[in-house]
């Protein structure tokens, strides 16, 4: 048995969503008070091969919403498409949480040795459910919200450290 139990860890991921919230709210307030277009920040991208603000949000609402499904071998809620709107963020961050909650938390202690498989792409990617979430969800999770601030800092929102982790620190 480990010290931290699955659903203890499962835990960060409803507030890694709000601290995602957090910022694009300050993000939204931001474009009002300099007038900027809504869909200038939703559709910037660091990079030209990278995903738009918009689809990094969605990203980051269904890894959180699939790990316990996947986790405890039941089908997660399909999500359609990505937010247009700062109002489409804030709901689908709303629909991942929601989701999330509806399994059982304890359901997902003893699932840290579950073995399963995923297609991503052209590959299979082998897991256990401690692997999937140590060591794919919670960093993914990480690296999108990452660049969701990133490319708002690089269009001027006045974003903090503190912001990443809801404003309030940690």
């Amino acid at each position: 048995m480990s010290i931290l139990s699955m659903s203890n860890a499962a835990s960060a991921l409803p507030r890694l969503l709000d601290n995602l919230d957090h910022i694009l709210r300050k993000a939204e307030a931001n474009a009002a008070e300099r007038n900027i277009d809504a869909e200038v920040l939703l559709g910037s991208r660091l990079a030209p091969d990278m995903w738009p603000l918009k689809k990094q949000v969605q990203t980051v609402a269904e890894l959180c919403k699939n790990a316990p499904y996947r986790i405890t071998g039941m089908d997660a809620p399909p999500y359609e498409g990505h937010p247009e709107t700062f109002e489409a963020c804030y709901a689908v961050i709303a629909k991942a949480k929601a989701d999330i909650v509806k399994v059982p938390a304890g359901d997902l202690d003893g699932k840290e040795t579950r073995a399963f498989s995923l297609k991503m792409g052209p590959r299979e990617m082998d897991f256990t459910g401690i692997s999937y979430l140590s060591g794919f969800t919670i960093p993914n999770v990480h690296f999108h919200i990452t660049t969701v601030y990133n490319i708002l800092r690089h269009n001027g929102v006045p974003l903090g450290k503190f912001d990443y982790f809801g404003g309030g620190g940690v």
